[in-house]
């Protein structure tokens, strides 16, 4: 009995509750048990289902749901198993799994809980109560939530903020596979000290404001970052994507913001708003964390570059 995934719709109602778009995983090898609890969240939640351990690493992996209810005896890969492995992954760790179980023993609980599990529900379970505690879980979740993106989002620009990108870029290098890219881009708004002292701070907020809106309407590839790395500039993390695609990206994000057409009568680089960037790219699989240093390094040489050369422009790094 499977159901193919779909994308969640947003877990929440304008009230801060859980909204009837949660999505929840529900994965057991019993189509009883399935059908047991699909009656009770039918209707409430986007349920998807998985009938083995393997089955349920694929769909959170792509899917990432809001909740996981797991039976823990399943041939192949148990429920401990799964719940470790999802643990372990940047993508899923944060997903809330309650276990669902016949065993009462008190060190199979504790071991769960060891795991990472919020929660246990006892088979035969009450269905009034697997209600109460899904609600319960999603509830929490979605306050979580809101704390992690207050702590991870800029203020001012709405994009992410500098611990998210040194977060991202450390997750980034570590789960990078053998030969697999990983590009930076680093950005500047030229001469924005002059934008403030001629337009004075007001004016300069609402000008990252507009450029980091500029920025977020380019179309990047999925898994990148775009984040605000200080003052007035931004970068951009993409995995996956090599030097010339990077490049190419970094030409994107220099003509969104001379599109704004913001004045800027104290730059010598134009009568407008404009950015330099600095790209660049490497292959970080078996590296240390210190490296991912040294492309951030190589990143702001290209942009001293770009901005020696006249600025409004990108440069690549060449060692």
């Amino acid at each position: 009995m499977t159901a193919e995934p779909s994308e969640p719709t947003p877990a929440t109602n304008r009230s801060g509750q859980p909204s009837p778009g949660a999505s929840i995983l529900l994965v057991d090898d019993s189509p009883a048990n399935l059908h047991a609890l699909i009656a009770a969240l039918r209707g409430q939640y986007n349920i998807l289902l998985a009938t083995s351990g393997e089955q349920a690493l694929d769909i959170a992996g792509r899917v990432v749901p809001d909740l996981i209810l797991l039976d823990v005896m399943m041939p192949g890969t148990d429920g401990y198993q799964v719940c470790r492995q999802l643990k372990q992954q940047t993508r899923t760790r944060d997903i809330p799994v309650i276990f669902v179980t016949s065993k009462t023993d008190e060190q199979d609980e504790m071991a769960g809980f060891e795991l990472g599990a919020v929660d246990y529900i006892t088979k035969p379970f009450s269905l009034p109560l697997v209600q109460r505690r899904v609600q319960t879980h999603l509830e929490l979740k979605y306050h979580r939530d809101q704390l992690r993106r207050q702590s991870h989002e800029d203020g001012l620009t709405a994009v992410a903020n500098r611990r998210r990108f040194d977060e991202e870029l450390e997750a980034c290098w570590h789960s990078a596979q053998h030969a697999q890219w990983l590009s930076l881009i680093l950005s500047d708004v030229d001469f924005f000290k002059k934008y403030n002292d001629g337009y004075g701070h007001q004016a300069g907020d609402c000008c990252l404001q507009q450029v980091a809106a500029a920025m977020r309407s380019v179309v990047l590839p999925a898994g990148a970052l775009l984040a605000r790395y200080g003052g007035e500039e931004f970068v951009v993390l993409l995995p996956g994507i090599d030097g010339t695609e990077a490049m190419r990206y970094a030409e994107q994000l220099r003509l969104a913001v001379a599109a704004l057409q913001r004045e800027h009568r104290f730059s010598t680089a134009g009568p407008v708003v404009s950015l330099s960037l600095g790209v660049a790219a490497c292959q970080p699989a078996g590296g240390q964390l210190t490296q991912a240093k040294q492309l951030i390094e190589q990143a702001d040489q290209a942009l001293y570059q770009a901005k020696s050369q006249g600025r409004n422009s990108v440069c690549f790094f060449n060692a």
